[in-house]
């Protein structure tokens, strides 16, 4: 099995609203995504898949988030903005906007800062 990492990162503000403490409050995090894909087979060029491709989903799915009020996005309506919930949703968007059969995404890291994150694997 072979795996794929497309790392880039966008910038949204959040608030916990069953949280009791100070994430409570309206606030923000530049947040560092990392999204693994995997499949089985090269292809003719030797990859599973370019890279520029992946990045395009990335970028794609990161830009609904970016610059955004969390909480008002409507899967996050019905759940926590937490960090767990954030991957779960870029997850679900990632596995929607894959069009490769060959290629299926593996797991997705939500980056709140340089010291703490949160996956979701499928």
């Amino acid at each position: 099995m072979f795996t794929l990492c497309v790392k880039d990162s966008f910038a949204a503000a959040h608030r916990l609203e069953a949280y009791h403490g100070k994430c409570e409050n309206l606030h923000g995090h530049n947040f560092t995504v990392e999204a693994f894909f995997e499949g089985e087979r090269l292809n003719e060029e030797g990859m599973l898949i370019d890279f520029a491709i992946l990045k395009g989903y990335v970028n794609e799915a990161l830009s609904e988030l970016d610059h955004k009020y969390i909480n008002e996005i409507p899967f996050f309506q019905e759940r926590a903005s937490s960090s767990e919930y954030i991957a779960l949703h870029l997850y679900e968007r990632l596995r929607t906007l894959l069009k490769e059969k060959s290629v299926s995404v593996r797991e997705v890291r939500v980056w709140e800062s340089e010291k703490v994150y949160a996956a979701f694997r499928g």
